[in-house]
């Protein structure tokens, strides 16, 4: 016995999430799926950040927290603030072509 399956219609949805290790923000304790106090919008707005130290934060708030600060050291560990730079993007053969 077989069946035959025809799909008419699709509705799809999709959600995102920051990759973070953690769901808030270690400075402003407020999630990275939303906005820190001084953003208007999340998602692009709002990015998070790591630092070379592995702690992320809303970019926004590591800016507010470095220039209030003497020394730029990580607010969790206390290494000297680097900011991680970006990895490749990995793209899949059909992104590709």
């Amino acid at each position: 016995m077989t069946w035959d399956v025809k799909i008419k219609k699709w509705h799809a949805v999709a959600a995102w999430t920051w990759d973070a290790g953690d769901d808030v923000c270690g400075i402003c304790r407020m999630p990275f799926d939303g906005c820190p106090p001084d953003g208007k919008y999340p998602g692009d707005d709002s990015p998070v950040v790591w630092g070379v130290c592995g702690h992320a934060f809303h970019l926004q708030c590591i800016t507010k927290w470095l220039s209030s600060q003497t020394e730029q050291r990580c607010p969790f560990c206390r290494r000297t603030w680097e900011y991680k730079s970006a990895g490749p993007v990995q793209m899949d053969a059909e992104e590709a072509s």
